[in-house]
């Protein structure tokens, strides 16, 4: 029997205002109290499921402190002390919801009596799970529905359960298939609006993906593969640091041999750092797309610096995980690493990433300063330097599913500004024949291609390098034959191609200074 039941009390329910709340009655003598109830008596006991409350405090968070899905909810679990099998349904409600957000919400706006935009943002949190559970995950009806009703209760009041049950009541009635051919616009008409909703990503999102396929030398008919490849949970892939572990080793622990990057093992699901190997810092979640970047530059410049190859720059090293590749592998090199961070708390966390391998011997910098003025400050001293420059994100929305949701196209042109000054201050920090390795985590032509060719036509001092081979350096020999990466002379990764996220590298090397018989000086 539903909550709603117990007591004859449906007969009775409370008048609600038009965000779905309840208005408590009278009490006694002293008329209407003001406010909202948070439950009935009778029901204050009734509670959702820990995997459930997890699912809408991470949301909640998202939503009100701006803070960042896989930052979030491992923290939450842990506080909750939810394992196991509840996690991983908690993992598979939390990020499928918030994928899936655009297309839930065409759905809901189709069962709700009033634009989603006044009803009140918890309770449309609420809603967006239970939709989700009804119409992507195998959860029994019945439970989806009154589960997600107590988590109402809970949350948001008594009078907003009555209004989440009626609401998921209607979900309930079509499947998804149903749900999509009505309330999707029609691909021949309106493709684009049709994509968005399909595949959940808002309108612009598809534009731009579409144009930096096309630009990048791909079909625009790869779109639909490309956008359903971003709402795919990805695998857990793991960096292994430079000679403090090795994939046998890993092995041993339960992980395999990663896919495409030679530092790289696959973790089989769940959340990995509980492994002492990841506690003792030898081992890092870092998508293989992230680690073939820093390895471009690590490994493959080998024979493109033609600079002294003594002191190597990561200009914007937060959170650490491509410093401390290039950490690791100085010491091959008898090279030391500075690395840069704007954010305090950020450099902190680079210096937790490189901890162990500077106990093993790695000479290695962190400093909080401003990646758009080393160049000035420090000019000509780095044989290689790696930028991975702040973006929208675009390209790693697999992992970070509330970017889409969080930019707009107005981000795109600001974050512009921001990369031509931290690249131009690369070349300026870069020694006459060092490498500089331009890196984003987005396919927007805006952010990789443009911002390139835009700072080039102002440098007669600077040549752009074809990074094909030097990405192929830090790829495992067996993934080389079938490796697919363009026409050059950057490389674009992206998710339904390589597996990984959409990572931008381009290579860059500024001209040697003439020698006096007029040859370019090593």
């Amino acid at each position: 029997m539903s909550e709603d039941r117990r007591g004859g009390r449906e007969d009775r329910r409370p008048e609600r205002d038009s965000r779905g709340r309840e208005r408590s009655g009278s009490r006694g003598r002293g008329g209407p109290r003001r406010g909202y109830s948070s439950s009935r008596p009778s029901e204050r006991s009734r509670r959702s499921t820990p995997s459930r409350q997890v699912a809408f405090e991470g949301l909640r968070m998202i939503r009100e402190e701006d803070s960042y899905a896989n930052l979030v909810l491992p923290r939450l679990l842990r506080s909750h002390r939810v394992s196991g099998r509840d996690a991983a349904f908690t993992t598979e409600l939390f990020y499928g919801s918030l994928r899936a957000q655009g297309r839930l919400d065409a759905i809901l706006a189709a069962c709700v009596d009033r634009p989603l935009d006044e009803v009140e943002p918890a309770l449309l949190d609420v809603l967006r799970l239970g939709a989700y559970q009804l119409l992507d995950m195998t959860v029994a009806p019945h439970a989806a529905t009154s589960e997600t009703v107590a988590l109402a209760r809970g949350a948001v009041g008594a009078g907003a359960a009555s209004f989440v049950n009626a609401v998921l009541r209607r979900v309930g009635e079509k499947p998804l298939d149903a749900w999509i051919e009505q309330v999707a616009p029609d691909r021949a008409k309106d493709p684009v609006g049709h994509l968005a909703v399909v595949h959940s990503h808002p309108r612009w999102v598809v534009r731009a993906l579409s144009d930096a396929l096309a630009g990048h030398g791909r079909s625009r008919e790869e779109i639909d593969e490309l956008l359903a490849a971003q709402n795919a949970a990805p695998a857990v892939s793991l960096v292994m640091r430079p000679g403090l572990t090795d994939v046998e080793e890993l092995i041993d622990h339960g992980a395999s041999q990663g896919n495409l990057s030679v530092f790289a093992a696959a973790w089989p699901s769940g959340d990995p750092g509980g492994m002492d190997l990841v506690k003792q810092g030898r081992v890092a979640v870092q998508d293989e797309g992230s680690q073939l970047a820093a390895l471009a530059l690590a490994l493959g410049a080998d024979d493109l610096v033609l600079a002294e190859d003594a002191h190597w720059l990561d200009l914007c090293a937060g959170p650490g995980g491509k410093a401390a590749l290039l950490g690791g592998l100085t010491i091959g090199h008898d090279a030391d690493l500075l690395a840069v961070e704007l954010q305090p708390h950020r450099t902190e966390l680079v210096d937790r990433a490189v901890a162990s391998l500077r106990e093993a011997g790695c000479e290695i910098e962190t400093r909080t300063a401003d990646g758009t003025t080393v160049g000035a400050e420090m000019p000509g001293r780095f044989s290689r330097v790696l930028a991975d420059v702040p973006c929208s994100g675009l390209g790693a929305l697999r992992r970070r599913p509330e970017a889409r949701w969080r930019r707009s196209p107005g981000d795109i042109g600001h974050l512009g500004t921001i990369q031509r000054d931290l690249l131009r201050s690369a070349l300026d920090a870069a020694a006459p024949g060092g490498v500089v390795a331009y890196v984003t985590c987005s396919p927007h032509l805006a952010e990789t291609r443009l911002i390139v060719a835009d700072v080039l036509k102002g440098r007669q001092d600077v040549e752009q390098l074809d990074a094909r081979e030097a990405v192929r350096a830090g790829v495992l020999p067996g993934a080389q034959h079938d490796l697919e990466l363009g026409d050059g002379p950057a490389v674009q990764l992206w998710p339904h191609v390589h597996g990984t996220d959409a990572m931008y590298i381009a290579l860059l090397r500024t001209r040697s200074a003439p020698t006096e018989e007029g040859l370019p000086s090593a």
